[in-house]
């Protein structure tokens, strides 16, 4: 049974644009330095688990489009390298503190799905996305929230 997952990232560090021109569709989900975070990646994400894109920091915040986890959690190795803006001194190759999972773009939305169009839709009011202080770069959602926002792009 898959979960189902929203990942933000603000383009203009990388977006659903920049996704779709890897190869394959595919990249790794790094630099994620939340401890909740980091289990929900170490702990939860599966092979074949779906994600919402969703693009922050911009105007419109808006769902950009759906992922699916290829590859499940393993060490990121930006920790361990000092030139890397996600560098820990405090992680260990014998010992990581932070993980990462590969995802691939399955499909972008024609039409995104803004955070002002969740906040006004009913169905999604207890979506962690619009709850105050979720402050997580990644973080679980419901199959009906999922299910609710894939209407709402008229996939």
């Amino acid at each position: 049974m898959p979960k189902y997952w929203l990942f933000k990232s603000e383009p203009n560090v990388f977006s659903i644009d920049d996704l779709a021109k890897e190869p394959k569709k595919t990249t790794y989900w790094n630099g994620v330095r939340n401890y909740q975070a980091r289990n929900f990646i170490r702990d939860e994400m599966k092979k074949g688990d779906m994600v919402l894109f969703y693009h922050s920091n911009t105007n419109p915040m808006a769902v950009a489009g759906i992922c699916e986890i290829v590859k499940e959690a393993y060490p990121d190795y930006t920790a361990f390298d000092s030139n890397s803006e996600y560098f820990d001194p405090k992680s260990k190759k014998d010992s990581p503190a932070w993980f990462m999972v590969d995802i691939k773009l399955f499909e972008k939305f024609k039409k995104p799905v803004s955070l002002s169009d969740i906040k006004n839709n009913s169905k999604l009011k207890n979506i962690r996305l619009v709850q105050r202080g979720n402050r997580l770069s990644v973080f679980p959602i419901e199959k009906n929230e999922y299910i609710e926002i894939l209407k709402m792009s008229e996939v």
